[in-house]
């Protein structure tokens, strides 16, 4: 039976099942391929643990680092509401097929209705179908505001 919670990044276990989960994802092409950085190893948790708009859902089965989802909250200005950004999440390749994902965003779906949140939202790769259907079969979808204006884009500037 896997265990669901929001870490607690004063945590030590947690806080390396985050890493070890994050670099995973970060190794797998759908993450860029490359291991986390030495900073980010580092670094991360006590990043997250100064932003009280961070939060973290692990999931472990057997005591075991299996799935994550890092989140963050934003603000809808149109809504006047809070938001969550799902900005990461990985299911460990020995625990696909499990139903986790699912049991991962209801976690996080619960932590946003909780802050009164208007939507959650997330970024997915054009070349990865699994994660979209997946993410279509869990409620999100692109979006448009005019249909004639066509779906959203998700834009980066590196700095």
């Amino acid at each position: 039976m896997p265990d669901i919670f929001v870490a607690d990044y004063s945590n030590p276990d947690h806080g390396q099942a985050i890493i070890e989960l994050l670099d995973h994802y970060a190794k797998d092409p759908m993450g860029g391929g490359m291991p986390l950085s030495t900073f980010a190893r580092g670094h991360l948790i006590q990043e997250l643990a100064k932003r009280p708009f961070a939060f973290s859902v692990l999931c472990l089965v057997d005591g075991q680092p299996a799935a994550l989802a890092n989140c963050l909250e934003g603000f809808s200005t149109f809504a006047c509401k809070p938001l969550i950004n799902i900005h990461d999440v990985v299911v460990n390749e020995s625990f696909r097929g499990q139903s986790l994902c699912r049991k991962l965003f209801e976690k996080v779906e619960q932590v946003a209705i909780e802050k009164g949140c208007c939507k959650i939202t997330l970024e997915v790769l054009e070349g990865n179908p699994v994660a979209q259907a997946a993410y279509r079969k869990l409620g999100f979808e692109g979006y448009a505001l005019d249909e004639h204006l066509g779906h959203a884009l998700f834009w980066e500037k590196k700095l």
